[in-house]
């Protein structure tokens, strides 16, 4: 039932990923995937049938858009950009996010 040490947790990886083009504006997606690894020091890995499903799930949302450009090896890439709307439930999730763990961290606190 606990995550291996790849996972990333249930619900989390469109957070994760809506943050960090907050954080770092646009990115294609495997420079995504590096920087989500990065911060949380490769503690987590993400695969291509991780990473692209959740984008997409993202884009039909309306929360990021894409558009075309050339990475740091000079290929032709897609660039991942955070919408205004994304920006908004950003904000949404990560309220969503704070609320949910003061909850569990009651429960695991509480006295049997």
């Amino acid at each position: 039932m606990s995550p291996q040490k790849n996972d990333v947790p249930h619900g989390t990886l469109e957070l994760v990923i809506l943050k960090t083009l907050d954080s770092m504006g646009p990115m294609h997606g495997y420079a995504i995937a590096r920087r989500i690894e990065q911060v949380t020091e490769n503690v987590s890995r993400l695969s291509q049938g991780s990473i692209y499903p959740a984008l997409i799930r993202l884009e039909q949302q309306g929360w990021i858009r894409t558009q075309w450009g050339v990475s740091e090896t000079n290929r032709k890439v897609k660039f991942y950009l955070l919408t205004k709307t994304g920006a908004k439930q950003l904000h949404v999730e990560v309220a969503n996010w704070e609320r949910a763990t003061a909850l569990m961290a009651k429960f695991l606190e509480a006295k049997s």
